[in-house]
């Protein structure tokens, strides 16, 4: 069997035929016209017959027509992207460009983090179709896919949202912001505010997450930095009174961010809420009598005042416990520094005790301990000491918290009223994954207000994906972040015929890698199409040697 060409001018004949002699005679059989195959087809069936009687002679290391060569890894983004499109991610993005784009945006911030930059440099170097559809792309190809992801983020959000509740939308949402802090001053959207992550001295926004009842994300928004909290949750119940909920539904918010007018808001939008008070609105009902003391316990109490408030109370001995430690911890601080000022009084003469004095009450002050504790000199010595009184004053409300609700007790028992408010730790714990490690939300390298919002839609959108990686690994000992980096150890081989790459396959992984696909529901892929293709295709325009070089 082989095959025979006939060239006649442009035309070629190409059949697939079978030789054989009769009576001294060579006769030939056609067995199929091959004359109209694809190249690839027709290539791949020439090499096969051409060593039909010596296989193994593709393979050898030498002489060989095809060669077996590590290629580009392969696992953590096919397992990422498999992901998003269970959880309707890469159907609310869409298939044409701009979505696929942004697709590849949510796969990096998952994978591999950092800007733009390096999200073009992390396609460099990995094997999925999604590149190779994508085709040649560099960083302001993401740029400009920011913008149109701030532009359609209403309608991205709403899609993602009706996927996710087809049952009937949730009865209860969460919310609640933390702040991000930038590298520069140029952004639109940055000031100086109340800075969490303890960022002295430089420019933040704000940003507010909604997510549903289970702590899935729903929406995210950003805000200038000087936003204050109580500011943000107009919008939010805007977009549950149009787009998420309705009326009936109940909000979840933190500590002093619910206030009277935003319960105004909510009961005129036909709405609940469950927040907690402050410290200073604990002791001014506890003077004016609406609360008692009896009612912090470690079992969920609650009152309905005369006014119609109604509050859920209990106290946390452990909280309690560690404020009193860090109480006892500041006071070890001070007496420390008396300890060392008095050395010094001692040890030189010339010394002033007034100046040792000054320097103890900036201790106290600084450590917020003047309320208890104080300085005076004695015998030419500094001396601190607390007030009892005034410290048992102080610490009667340790771990104590009272939480108030206009939810009617027929509806939400105390014990589901304290259980909801507890549940905003999902919302904490999602801050705390987006700006930390695993998404790197911080800090911000953007100063278009627009790329900043598409910025924070893309961390909310691998939040979710990440989320979802964190419930099916949680029987495993390990975080999401290691077990993407195991991942990444499964590689595509390239498979070469002539020195170049004419497909590509995915070997057997090893045991833990086949767990983590299992875990996560996700088949491992046989073959990756074309994967060498995008190689080349997906690079940068602002290269590191030239940084390097300039630095």
């Amino acid at each position: 069997m082989h095959i025979d060409r006939a060239k006649a001018g442009k035309y070629e004949r190409i059949l697939l035929r079978d030789s054989y002699r009769v009576d001294g005679k060579n006769r030939h059989h056609t067995i199929l016209n091959l004359t109209h195959w694809p190249k690839d087809d027709l290539a791949a069936l020439e090499l096969a017959l051409k060593h039909k009687r010596d296989l193994h002679a593709l393979v050898r290391p030498e002489g060989g027509r095809m060669g077996l060569r590590q290629g580009a890894p392969v696992g953590a983004v096919h397992l990422v992207r498999r992901v998003a499109e269970r959880l309707g991610i890469a159907d609310a993005l869409g298939a044409d460009r701009q979505g696929r784009l942004a697709l590849w945006q949510v796969i990096a911030r998952v994978v591999g983090q950092g800007s733009r930059l390096s999200a073009v440099r992390l396609a460099g170097h990995h094997a999925d179709g999604l590149l190779t559809e994508l085709g040649a792309f560099d960083e302001d190809s993401l740029y400009r896919n920011l913008d149109w992801l701030c532009a359609n983020q209403a309608a991205l959000e709403d899609s993602l949202f009706h996927s996710g509740h087809r049952e009937g939308k949730p009865g209860l949402y969460l919310y609640d912001v933390t702040s991000s802090y930038f590298e520069g001053t140029e952004n639109e959207l940055a000031a100086f505010g109340y800075n969490r992550d303890k960022k002295s001295g430089k420019p933040q926004i704000v940003v507010g997450l909604l997510c549903d009842g289970d702590g899935s994300p729903v929406s995210i928004e950003v805000f200038r930095g000087n936003t204050v909290d109580v500011k943000t949750v107009g919008a939010q119940i805007a977009k549950l009174s149009g787009r998420f909920g309705g009326a009936g539904i109940t909000l979840v918010g933190d500590r002093g961010m619910i206030k009277r007018p935003q319960m105004d808001e909510l009961r005129e939008a036909g709405m609940h809420y469950i927040t907690a008070i402050t410290r200073a609105q604990v002791e001014r009902l506890l003077r004016d009598g609406d609360l008692q003391m009896d009612l912090f316990d470690e079992k969920v109490s609650e009152v309905i005042t005369d006014s119609g408030g109604r509050y859920v109370c209990r106290r946390n001995p452990r909280r309690a416990e560690e404020a009193a430690a860090a109480r006892r911890g500041k006071a070890g601080r001070v007496e420390a520094m008396a300890a060392k000022l008095n050395q010094r009084l001692a040890d030189h003469p010339g010394a002033r005790p007034a100046t040792a004095l000054a320097k103890l009450e900036a201790l106290i002050k600084r450590l917020k301990t003047d309320g208890w504790m104080s300085a005076r000199i004695e015998s030419g010595m500094v001396a601190a000491e607390s007030d009892a009184s005034k410290l048992e004053e102080l610490s009667i409300l340790d771990g104590c918290y009272a939480l108030k609700t206009d939810l009617p007790p027929e509806t939400a028992d105390k014990e589901t009223i304290h259980a909801r408010y507890k549940d905003l730790s999902m919302v904490e714990w999602a801050f705390r994954t987006s700006k930390t490690v695993e998404l790197e939300m911080r800090p911000i390298y953007l100063r278009d207000g627009n790329r900043t919002r598409g910025h924070a839609l893309v961390v909310m959108l691998a939040y979710k994906i990440v989320r979802e990686l964190a419930d099916r690994w949680k029987s495993l000992d390990l975080t999401v972040t290691e077990g993407l980096a195991r991942l990444e150890s499964l590689c595509v081989t390239d498979v070469t015929i002539d020195g170049g790459v004419s497909f590509s396959i995915v070997p057997e992984p090893s045991g833990p890698v086949r767990r983590l696909f299992d875990l996560a529901g996700v088949d491992i892929p046989k073959i990756v199409p074309n994967a060498a293709a995008q190689k080349g295709k997906a690079d940068t325009k602002t290269k590191l040697q030239n940084r390097r070089k300039s630095a």
